[in-house]
């Protein structure tokens, strides 16, 4: 029988982060495509075959084509929505994942880097720099990820230190809007110990400009600084490894730039008026342990423990504007008088203090049963406190309407899954997860009517989910597969008391899917179709100004996704498309932050959500293509670049509206690379050529400010120099 295909049944495994690998290339055809290789426990798999439809790059190509944020990914792979509010960055993945936090929430996209699931939307984006590889895997991965996966799961691995080897690299950017950006690296590595350290600062002033007279802030300043290490030793037989890790990372902003809806003072979508101070500061550290061990020749270890600690503090001009006035001293701060006099002040602190457990057994070798089973576990503390001045508009006194409140979070699971092939060619895989979730919430101070406090409550839940699937591979490379799984998202409690507990949702995905390369390995397709059941979506609003989470809907959709990439010699194209139609499956009634009402049929305060209805977060179109051609210039490698990348319209709730809408857009970039031996780059570019005007995210109104809207970046030019020495 075919090894080579057996032991690339295991990929599958790999890639959903039961183990940690290392991406490399093999020799490529003359002026084809290198062909990417996975390699773990000492072990090569191809990615052509993984029966899972996934955008996966190198941190090389990420450069190519201008990913510096995980805001930019949505550029660059298909069937994917990035949106930023607030404190929080949300993914969904062909329409499911997130809409909108509350304290209690948890992402339907699970996000690792490095190995460590980082469970909340909060602190997703700070470790962005020095990618080694990132993969984006489409459709629930409820068997090897855990803990919540009904959208899917995006893989971020730093480069791995090399053993043997002493390298150093910097990475510099200057642009326009005072952009100054410094990504330093060090590899030193004996034989049997490796450290890789990088830093990075990141440093921005905003797109939008403050005009009120007395402001204090600029929201949409940006200042990043952070630091990973990552000390790895191997054995002296090569079987066993260990990597210690550790990051830091300090963010600090002058918070979001929210265009006000309905300015009144200026048009123009990149000023506003904001009198209060304003800021976002988010800083944190991570520390992991991981030892992967070959015990025998067929049988292999992995451990993972993980300490995550992050806090955010944010304050908040609540009302966005210079002129609104707070509620007199005379009078009570609720009711009425918050509607009368609107000018507020709001400041949150949050803390999610994490941790994480993985253990996992593992075939090794080229047998035609690989397999793999596991356990995980997750215990955290996320203490929020979040205070309102309805009385002050310029800077935070006293509160006088607070939420506090702390959630204790624990979830375990068991897991395995199974690879085998029936014959040369025939793979059936098989794979199973039990979850264990429970939440307890105690509300030490909330608004509203008085209850007696603190109000402890407690949600729990469970749920089997996995993947059933049948794979053919081709005997010249390439493959078809049909699979259905299902991934799940634990319930909760909400905040508001005697108000009832969410539930868990699920989704059920059936998909086919095909990966193939074609004329000598110089075009690669891959593709899907897939069909989504998506039963209990959990919807977050406001009621009565407090958070509540809500789940009376159900969705389905249908899709295909493609994706080519061609190289001949020096010319190289890329193309993803993605195709989602994506409808609420029953009607219901529910609240709706922006415009409360009842809608007739409805009980009070809730309004009607009808059977069709568009999902949020679900653009029927996701489109991305670029091409370059690579030419010498005297002893000098030049590479000019152009992409394209679509993002159809989309919802930011159920209820479309001009609150709600993020229209379709079209953006492109250039850049051209002077490549000017081994050790340097030079790089000029510019993103949004067309300084197209459009809407990146639609704020809702929230327990501390009110909604608006998050201009995407205008054109931004720079210039970028990359060193490398060693190696």
């Amino acid at each position: 029988m075919n090894s080579r295909k057996f032991s690339a049944s295991a990929l599958a495994v790999l890639l959903c982060g039961t183990a940690m690998p290392v991406v490399a290339q093999d020799s490529a055809p003359e002026g084809g495509l290198d062909q990417i290789l996975v390699t773990a426990e000492r072990r090569e798999q191809n990615l052509q075959d993984v029966p899972v439809s996934a955008t996966v790059l190198s941190g090389e190509q990420l450069t190519q084509r201008g990913v510096v944020t995980l805001n930019d990914i949505q550029q660059v792979a298909p069937s994917i929505a990035i949106n930023t509010f607030n404190r929080s960055t949300y993914i969904n993945i062909r329409g499911v994942g997130i809409a909108q936090s509350a304290p209690t929430s948890n992402p339907g996209v699970a996000y690792y880097i490095d190995g460590q699931l980082i469970p909340h939307e909060q602190f997703i984006g700070h470790s962005f720099y020095d990618i080694g590889t990132i993969e984006v895997l489409r459709g629930p991965q409820g068997t090897l990820s855990g803990q919540n996966s009904t959208g899917g799961a995006i893989y971020v691995r730093s480069p791995a230190p090399q053993f043997d080897t002493t390298s150093f690299g910097g990475d510099f950017t200057v642009g326009n809007y005072n952009r100054y950006r410094a990504v330093l690296t060090a590899n030193i590595g004996a034989e049997n110990v490796a450290l890789r350290l990088a830093y990075v600062h990141d440093e921005r002033d905003s797109f939008t400009d403050n005009i009120a007279a007395n402001a204090q802030s600029q929201p949409g300043n940006m200042n990043l600084d952070a630091v990973r290490a990552n000390l790895a030793l191997q054995t002296s037989d090569g079987r066993g490894t260990i990597n210690l890790r550790g990051e830091w990372f300090d963010m600090q902003s002058d918070n979001n730039a929210v265009k006000r809806r309905g300015d009144t003072v200026s048009t123009d979508p990149f000023e506003i008026q904001e009198d209060a101070l304003s800021f976002l500061n988010q800083r944190g550290y991570r520390l992991s342990a991981e030892v992967n061990y070959e015990m025998s020749d067929s049988v292999g270890a992995r451990a993972l423990v993980s300490f995550q600690d992050g806090y955010t503090r944010d304050q908040t001009d609540g009302d966005r504007t210079a002129t609104a006035v707070g509620v007199p001293a005379n009078l009570p701060t609720s009711g009425a008088n918050t509607r009368t006099f609107p000018g507020r002040v709001s400041i949150g602190d949050t803390v999610f203090e994490t941790f994480i457990a993985e253990f996992n057994l593992l075939s090794l070798g080229t047998g035609p049963l690989q397999w793999v089973v596991g356990a995980f576990m997750l215990d955290e503390d996320v203490p929020v406190t979040l205070l309102r001045d309805n009385r002050n508009t310029t800077d935070f006194v006293v509160s006088n309407s607070d939420i506090i409140a702390e959630a204790v979070n624990t979830s375990y699971s068991v897991f395995g899954q199974a690879n085998y092939f029936l014959n040369d060619n025939l793979e059936v895989l098989v794979g199973g997860r039990y979850s264990w979730d429970k939440q307890v919430y105690t509300r030490f101070a909330v608004p509203g009517p008085p209850v007696a406090l603190p109000l402890t409550s407690a949600a729990t839940s469970e749920k089997l989910t996995g993947k059933l699937g049948l794979n053919y591979h081709f005997d010249n490379n390439g493959m078809v597969y049909v699979s259905a799984s299902r991934g799940y998202k634990a319930g909760g409690v909400n905040l508001t008391p005697n108000t009832p507990d969410f539930l868990p949702e699920q989704n059920t995905v059936y998909e086919a899917g095909f990966k193939t390369e074609i004329l000598d390995r110089h075009l690669r397709l891959n593709g899907a179709v897939f069909m989504s059941e998506y039963e209990d979506i959990q919807l977050s609003s406001l009621v009565g100004g407090l958070p509540v989470t809500q789940n009376a809907l159900a969705g389905e959709s249908i899709g295909a996704e493609l994706e080519a990439t061609a190289q001949f010699g020096g010319f190289q194209a890329n193309f993803g498309v993605g195709y989602l139609d994506a409808t609420f499956s029953n009607s219901a009634c529910i609240s709706d932050t922006n415009l409360p009402g009842t809608d007739v049929g409805c009980p009070t305060n809730l309004r009607f959500v009808p059977e069709g209805a568009t999902l949020p977060f679900s653009p029927e179109w996701t489109i991305n293509a670029g091409v370059q051609y690579t030419f010498m210039l005297g002893n000098v490698d030049v590479t000019p670049r152009v992409q394209w990348s679509h993002l159809s319209s989309q919802i930011a709730t159920p209820f479309p509206s001009a609150n709600t809408i993020v229209p379709g857009r079209d953006l492109f970039d250039a850049r051209i690379t002077f490549d000017l031996g081994e050790s340097y780059k030079l790089e000029a570019f510019a993103n949004n050529i067309t300084n197209k005007t459009y809407i990146a995210s639609q704020i809702q109104n929230s327990s501390s400010a009110d909604g608006g809207i998050i201009y995407g970046a205008p054109r931004t030019i720079g210039l970028r120099v990359k060193v490398e020495f060693g190696g």
